[in-house]
């Protein structure tokens, strides 16, 4: 059965607090299905972009089987924010108006200890994710994993895809190692990386690739000084996931010589 890789649309009713642990300046919000979300803002420091590495790392470990609090699109009006006091972020609610990304909100959830054992393949397919996503945001001193009803949960996938920040020579950053893989949580307990590499081979498609990036709102693609149409910009997006993928024995390869 195909997976379905649709988002829902939330409208945003209610600023709950800022998450000033983020670099970002997320925050907890009440929307109008009456659940409350982590939302990341597209007037943040990264802009859409960190949007974007959200989506479609989230999509790709939803894919992979691993556990991630369900994303939707939000929306905000607007007069949002104009009652907000902290003129920080009352800027930066300004700066968000239209479409931004929420990840259901875990409540209870607690950060995941890194002398807790988890199962191997789980780790493995984690490290393997990261290392193709170029997620460089998973270490000792920021999991940025969850526990919450006796499982893990992934959350914040907004340090990957890095390679969009200066937006040249796609295909060369393609075929990066990935040396940060050394500093991975997991990489100590990701003894089955092989099998990882097999599975992600297997489930990630051209043709889920291409519908992930599809994904992708064309209002998130509207950049500052970019030649590129949004359907072009998916593209590149497209050409380097597949061009990793099918040199994933690069980033593998970095993975197993990190854990020796």
């Amino acid at each position: 059965m195909e997976k379905d890789l649709s988002l829902r649309t939330v409208r945003v009713m209610r600023y709950i607090v800022p998450l000033r642990e983020g670099g970002s300046l997320p925050a907890l919000a009440e929307a109008d299905d009456d659940f409350t979300y982590v939302l990341k803002f597209r007037g943040a420091g990264h802009g859409t972009k960190m949007l974007i590495s959200e989506l479609l790392g989230g999509k790709i470990a939803s894919i992979l089987g691993l556990n991630i609090p369900e994303l939707v699109f939000a929306t905000l009006d607007e007069d949002f924010g104009r009652t907000e006091g902290d003129e920080e972020i009352q800027d930066l609610l300004k700066g968000s108006k239209g479409l931004n990304l929420g990840m259901h909100f875990l409540s209870g959830a607690i950060a995941y200890d890194s002398s807790i054992s988890i199962d191997p393949l789980m780790a493995s397919k984690i490290v393997w994710l990261d290392a193709f996503t170029t997620n460089i945001d998973r270490t000792f001193n920021n999991t940025n994993l969850l526990w919450w009803h006796k499982e893990l949960w992934i959350i914040d996938n907004g340090a990957s895809f890095y390679f969009h920040h200066s937006w040249k020579d796609f295909d060369k950053h393609a075929l990066n190692p990935f040396s940060h893989v050394k500093d991975h949580v997991l990489l100590p307990q990701a003894s089955m990386l092989d099998e990882a590499d097999r599975l992600g081979k297997e489930l990630l498609s051209d043709d889920l690739l291409r519908k992930i990036t599809e994904l992708i709102p064309d209002d998130w693609l509207l950049w500052p000084h970019a030649t590129e149409t949004p359907d072009e910009i998916r593209d590149i997006y497209f050409l380097f996931m597949k061009i990793r993928l099918q040199n994933s024995h690069l980033f593998l390869n970095c993975a197993h010589n990190a854990r020796g």
